[in-house]
């Protein structure tokens, strides 16, 4: 349940050497730091009035990029062509973004890895986490990536816990999940792809691909696949 191919076809992304064979889903994000000092950052658009980058020789825009009024960019950070980021969203350092990704009004994203065509709509904050291609965070929707105790994050859910040496840590979201306004993923939330997740939930814990998560039907899995996780429960 914790195969990247559970959750990620890389397929054409630009920055697929972050990943490698044999390591947690989440170990990509251990390597951002190092990955976005040394690589050859440019900036092949324009940048509108009223648009802010700190360090801006730390920064990535590529071709056809929209960038909005109000927009914060920190590097560094890596935003690929063809996306948009609206009003007032701050990228907050630490961050790639694929192709033709969206980022909405008032969203916030730091220490993150988007893939391509991945959309963090309105009023979203996407912390330490990873977002699959065609992933879809809806309105408000909060990828928690700090525990109240500020204890290590630990991954539940399915068989033994697994501890992930990080006291930072959102969600993993697979490719083509879609996840309903308003619902909190809380540290160390792992979402199969394909899956489908309801409005105002909280979740945590591993949910498998193929999934459907609301409060009437907490899952709904395919025994094909996974004929061991029929215990599986909402939070």
């Amino acid at each position: 349940m914790l195969n990247r191919e559970h959750y990620f076809s890389l397929g054409s992304f630009a920055h697929k050497a972050l990943w490698q064979e044999e390591e947690p889903l989440w170990a990509p994000l251990t390597r951002l730091e190092a990955y976005l000092k040394n690589f050859p950052h440019k900036i092949a658009i324009t940048i509108p009035p009223g648009v802010h980058l700190d360090r801006p020789e730390l920064i990535s825009i590529g071709a056809g990029t929209v960038l909005e009024p109000g927009v914060m960019i920190q590097g560094p950070c890596i935003l690929g062509s063809g996306c948009v980021v609206r009003h007032g969203a701050y990228l907050r350092g630490f961050v790639i973004c694929g192709n033709y990704c969206a980022i909405g009004h008032s969203a916030e994203i730091k220490d993150s890895i988007l893939l391509d065509s991945a959309a963090a709509t309105h009023f979203t904050y996407v912390g330490d986490s990873i977002v699959g291609s065609f992933a879809n965070l809806g309105a408000g929707v909060k990828c928690s990536n700090l525990r109240l105790d500020r204890r290590e994050i630990v991954i539940s859910g399915i068989g033994e816990k697994q501890k992930t040496g990080l006291k930072k840590l959102g969600a993993i979201i697979g490719d083509r999940v879609q996840v309903g306004c308003n619902s909190v993923l809380n540290p160390g939330t792992l979402i199969g792809r394909d899956s489908t997740v309801a409005p105002l939930l909280s979740l945590s814990g591993v949910i498998p691909p193929q999934s459907v998560v609301s409060d009437r039907n907490p899952f709904k899995i395919d025994p094909r696949l996974f004929p061991l996780v029929g215990s599986l429960h909402a939070p």
